[in-house]
């Protein structure tokens, strides 16, 4: 009798055991299918024509690694010039106009000034007391020869010689720089004005005189710049410097249009770090010539490190929520799952993608209107 009992208990605790086993199962494929449900979006056939989806495969694609780094643009110092005068003047003439292109030598404008005359006076002056002090000498050298005349009057007349010589050749360079040609100068044609020349070819930045107005000497009158020589000054951090080498392409575009892309290359690395940063300057010339491109732009830039065969999806196929990355794979007529990925390598409008989720390789995948996909899976997610 006793024995029945024990074993009356024993096939009753067997049977509660089985029964929260297969309660416990249940639960759990409720929720893995809960789960499951969670990560597809149906449609209506008049959902997908509205918005157009399309649908594509997994491709091995060659996509080019590239590393963003910012940067402006810059003019190199023997490209840009401030114009100055060594003599103040009042204005006479303006030439150019702000805009304008100039080549080197151009006149840009005229002065007037009364000290200029003077010097040129004096030079022409000092050269006909040459020319006398020159025949002067050679009578006395030859006098001194013959021991005819005395040794100080041979010396005074090399001395007052080597004078004037050394005061030609003084007013002479003041005047070249002043603009006035020397070698044509005479009482005939003394300029009463001098011209103010372009050191530089390139574009008329700025005109800081007006007509009348008196220019100070050394004051800048003139800004001129050759944006044909805009460089790229990008600042490369610490951990992407042995990434960077002399001869890699560039490609760039405006901070501020960045559908416009153009080409660049690398030139020239600086050897030490910016001030109070870990990052390098690094300088690459255009490839091209636009107008649309001053100095002083903020640029972004990509450079182009290796290339790599991988799988990739379009662009478009891969959708963000939050820092995640999914894409949307057919699961049955108008249903879609949606599978988390990690991205890689992006050009071309391709990305690497490399799945978490085990998907098949022939799988269809939402390569356009995943987003609608998305938005339509996380509508109520507030909510929850």
């Amino acid at each position: 009798m006793k024995n029945n009992i024990v074993i009356i208990i024993f096939s009753f605790l067997g049977l509660v055991s089985c029964k929260k086993n297969a309660i416990e199962d249940t639960v759990k494929k409720d929720s893995k299918e809960a789960v499951s449900e969670k990560s597809v979006v149906t449609f209506t056939n008049e959902q997908i024509k509205a918005i157009d989806l399309q649908l594509g495969n997994f491709e091995n694609k060659n996509l080019t690694t590239t590393l963003k780094i910012n940067g402006k643009l810059s003019l190199p110092p023997q490209y840009q010039a401030q114009v100055s005068i060594l003599t103040g003047g009042v204005v006479k003439n303006i030439f150019v106009q702000e805009g304008e292109f100039v080549t080197a030598g151009k006149t840009l404008a005229t002065i007037v000034n009364t000290e200029v005359i003077q010097l040129q006076q004096d030079y022409l002056e000092n050269n006909a007391n040459l020319v006398y002090l020159e025949k002067e000498y050679q009578r006395q050298k030859e006098l001194r020869d013959d021991n005819i005349n005395a040794g100080k009057t041979y010396q005074q007349a090399q001395r007052e010689l080597q004078i004037a010589q050394a005061k030609k050749v003084t007013l002479g360079s003041k005047l070249n720089q002043l603009g006035v040609n020397v070698s044509k100068l005479s009482s005939k044609n003394i300029a009463s004005s001098i011209a103010i020349s372009a050191p530089i070819s390139g574009y008329i930045q700025h005109i800081n005189l007006s007509m009348g107005k008196y220019a100070d000497a050394n004051a800048d009158l003139f800004e001129i710049i050759d944006n044909r020589f805009l460089h790229l000054d990008l600042k490369v951090f610490e951990k992407d410097i042995h990434k960077i080498k002399i001869g890699q392409s560039i490609t760039f575009s405006d901070a501020n249009d960045v559908s416009h892309t153009h080409p660049a290359k690398i030139y020239a690395i600086n050897k030490a770090f910016e001030p109070n940063e870990q990052a390098v300057l690094v300088h690459a010339k255009i490839n091209e010539i636009t107008e649309t491109l001053l100095p002083g732009m903020y640029v972004e830039a990509r450079v182009k490190i290796d290339n790599t065969n991988t799988i990739a999806l379009p662009s478009d196929a891969i959708v963000n929520n939050g820092s995640e990355h999914f894409i949307f794979i057919t699961i049955g007529k108008n249903r879609f799952q949606q599978i988390k990925v990690r991205t890689g390598a992006s050009d071309l409008g391709f990305t690497e993608v490399k799945t978490i989720d085990q998907v098949p390789a022939d799988a269809k995948v939402v390569v356009k209107g995943a987003y609608y996909l998305l938005s339509e899976l996380t509508k109520g997610s507030g909510e929850e």
